[in-house]
């Protein structure tokens, strides 16, 4: 059997299978992963978009009030990131934004015209992220039309910033708090763990003696 990813017979597709090797990007991606992909996507990042707008919207929000849900611990409160996730990189909006942009390009591509979107732990789990990735970019590309006048008097000009509202603390009146976020920076956090977990499960399965790989996603 030829050992390079071009044209098989169909007696040699069966060998490739058997063996879980790179046919899998020769092969047809199903429609059901495009319409999964992009419909976590869309949904990931309307939920995200619809929910910063109730929170910068409501009125007893404003001026660093919180609404708690848990008294101390939990609640929404309105914050404003000019970084990544927890604070990072504070100022570099512009960055991330780039970083955003070729992350939107790269995982369609690399799931769509690279084949993995056979597996369909990954097509779930990066259609989370690109949901993820699209909220926050709406945000650092200033779409919100939010202004520094409107929330904080002693700086001007268009709001460059990611939204938060969710607030998560142990002791809010000792101030160990945990970072707030938004739903898009849940979907990054939680499609993270996934990739590490799919790729812990993955690196076990090829390790273990006598195991027979198989396409993913089946």
């Amino acid at each position: 059997m030829d050992s390079t990813c071009g044209n098989h017979d169909s007696s040699s597709t069966s060998d490739s299978l058997s063996t879980g090797t790179c046919l899998n990007s020769n092969l047809k991606i199903p429609v059901d992963r495009h319409v999964l992909f992009w419909a976590l996507a869309v949904v990931g990042c309307s939920a995200d978009l619809v929910t910063k707008h109730w929170a910068f919207a409501a009125p007893g929000l404003q001026g660093g009030a919180v609404w708690w849900l848990w008294e101390g611990h939990a609640g929404f409160q309105q914050s404003l990131n000019e970084g990544a996730l927890f604070g990072i990189g504070q100022g570099q909006a512009g960055w991330f934004a780039l970083f955003a942009l070729i992350a939107l390009i790269g995982i369609p591509v690399w799931l769509f015209r690279f084949g993995a979107a056979h597996d369909r732990w990954l097509v779930i789990t990066l259609g989370c992220i690109v949901g993820g990735v699209l909220g926050n970019l709406y945000d650092r590309l200033g779409w919100h039309d939010l202004r520094w006048e409107q929330l904080n008097p002693t700086r001007s000009g268009p709001i460059y910033a990611v939204r938060d509202w969710i607030l998560w603390c142990w002791d809010f009146d000792q101030g160990i708090v945990w970072p707030n976020f938004n739903i898009a920076d849940s979907l990054l956090v939680g499609g993270a763990i996934s990739l590490m977990l799919h790729a812990y499960l993955d690196k076990k399965k090829d390790t273990t003696p006598g195991a027979v790989r198989r396409p993913p996603g089946r």
